[in-house]
């Protein structure tokens, strides 16, 4: 019979995993229940014991400070939308209010996104924008990676058998930092990004950019950051009109691929057009603020 888990502990979590590292783990459940259900549909078995995080208090929760700020693995997107968080992490906010529908950001957990690995998952391109790292724990202790060494590939992350995500660590963010988030689909909301493209751009006294990232999803086997055209990009004058000099070279480095949402070339002019609104919309905001 198919066990049902439910830890009050991280400790009692850690110990669980170890045990049994075929555990099916449970978040907010907005993933794994679809799934179920599938599978029961077309009579395949799927028996494997379910461990509920949802009890584990060190999961949740997020604090922001001087050193930067913690999300808990376990945090829903209404959470992170809802969150006091400096004016950088707008791109991460408004990613949450596109996650689904609200039914989904109010069950939906960050942790949950990152750890099923999709390409289009929402909640990626705008953690790889801010530079998060993932907590990983199991028994043997506690290690930190970069979230661009986390995900690998389509439903393929680094976690190993026997650990549990805790938590994103995002680096303090500069004070003029401003993001914004874009995503294109077949409708605005309860849909799978054909592309998006997630942005932070901080200036200096001078008006140019000081530092930039740009982070694209649905457009590779993982989402990516354009780290050529941020290279490109720092030290130049923050006009509006820098955004019509982003090119379909600087973003050569994306594999598109053809799937019933959209084309490879459809997706590829999607990000081009994306990156620009980004870069035009965030320029003309920082323009306005040194006014």
């Amino acid at each position: 019979m198919t066990r049902y888990l439910r830890p009050r502990t991280l400790e009692e979590a850690l110990a669980l995993r170890a045990e049994s590292p075929d555990l099916t783990i449970l978040a907010g459940g907005t993933d794994v229940y679809p799934v179920r259900t599938h599978r029961t549909a077309w009579f395949e078995p799927h028996g494997r014991d379910m461990l509920d995080l949802s009890a584990v208090p060190e999961l949740g929760g997020i604090i922001a400070g001087a050193e930067g700020t913690r999300i808990g693995a376990t945090a829903t997107w209404s959470a992170i939308a809802g969150a006091a968080l400096p004016p950088a992490f707008e791109v991460l906010k408004q990613a949450s209010r596109q996650v689904g529908g609200v039914q989904i950001q109010n069950r939906g957990t960050v942790g949950g996104n990152l750890c099923n690995a999709s390409p289009a998952a929402d909640g990626v391109p705008p953690l790889l924008a801010l530079d998060a790292q993932v907590e990983l724990a199991s028994l043997r202790g506690r290690r930190r990676l970069p979230l661009g060494e986390f995900v690998l590939g389509n439903r393929r992350t680094a976690l190993a058998v026997d650990e549990i995500l805790v938590a994103l660590h995002v680096p303090p963010q500069a004070e003029t930092a401003r993001s914004t988030f874009l995503k294109l689909g077949a409708r605005a909301y309860l849909v799978i990004s054909i592309a998006s493209v997630a942005a932070v751009i901080a200036t200096d006294a001078a008006g140019r950019i000081a530092s930039v990232t740009i982070a694209l999803g649905a457009c590779s086997a993982v989402p990516q950051r354009l780290t050529g055209l941020e290279e490109r990009l720092v030290g130049l004058a923050a006009t509006p009109a820098l955004a019509e000099t982003v090119s379909a070279e600087d973003l050569a480095t994306l594999s598109p691929i053809d799937d019933v949402r959209a084309s490879a070339g459809y997706r590829r002019e999607a990000a081009l057009v994306l990156v620009r609104r980004a870069l035009a919309g965030l320029l003309s905001s920082q323009m306005e603020v040194a006014a």
